[in-house]
């Protein structure tokens, strides 16, 4: 499906409501679109577009921009080998180099079957396990050559379902909070305004 679905739509609706502005939810509808067909289609990003009120090349210009959005196919695993200097010098181009060479395709391609796509990642922030990989966001580490082959395996034969999903899916856990409005408070005498109620907390990061 191009478009985004009907439950996507009401969910994106859901997520423009918790911002002051609804182009400030542009990014987060972007990754919702994502998670629906594994890249951001013209289509969906027309939807994200209306859904903000900004154009259709403002929400491509934002998704080009950032590493973790893609607006082509990749694969359902895309597989980030980082090769910044700690994972360089634990062998990180060697096991890029084998990942290549394992999987038939080079950095930046996908699989024919449409299973693996392979990126060279400048940083992870995963240095005490390098030589740190990245599935779908989820970290793996430390990997070498053969523990790398080990991962396709898991993933291919679906062994790790409950840790990877689909690309896209930056979170599996819906996001029920925001920063709730109050209506503004009248001083009266000398004492100020009540205090403005505590931030409910965020539920984030990848799951």
């Amino acid at each position: 499906m191009a478009r985004l679905s009907a439950e996507n739509r009401q969910k994106a609706e859901a997520i423009v409501a918790v911002y002051p502005e609804r182009r400030s939810a542009l990014i987060p509808l972007c990754h919702l679109a994502q998670a629906q067909d594994g890249y951001l289609t013209e289509e969906a990003m027309e939807d994200v577009a209306e859904l903000c009120g900004v154009s259709a090349a403002e929400v491509r210009g934002t998704a080009s921009f950032y590493d973790m959005l893609h607006t082509e196919p990749v694969g359902k695993y895309v597989i980030a080998v980082c090769t910044n200097i700690a994972c360089m010098l634990a062998g990180a181009y060697e096991v890029l180099g084998h990942a290549e060479e394992r999987l038939g395709i080079h950095s930046g391609q996908t699989t024919p079957d449409g299973l693996f796509t392979i990126e060279e990642a400048e940083c992870l922030a995963g240095c005490d396990k390098a030589v740190c990989v990245q599935v779908n966001h989820r970290f793996f580490g430390p990997v070498d050559e053969e523990g790398f082959d080990r991962l396709v395996e898991d993933l291919a034969e679906g062994r790790l379902e409950g840790t990877v999903p689909s690309h896209g899916v930056l979170c599996r856990v819906e996001r029920t909070v925001g920063l709730p409005a109050r209506e503004p408070q009248a001083a009266t005498g000398s004492a100020a305004a009540a205090p403005a109620p505590a931030r409910q907390a965020r539920r984030g990061g990848t799951s």
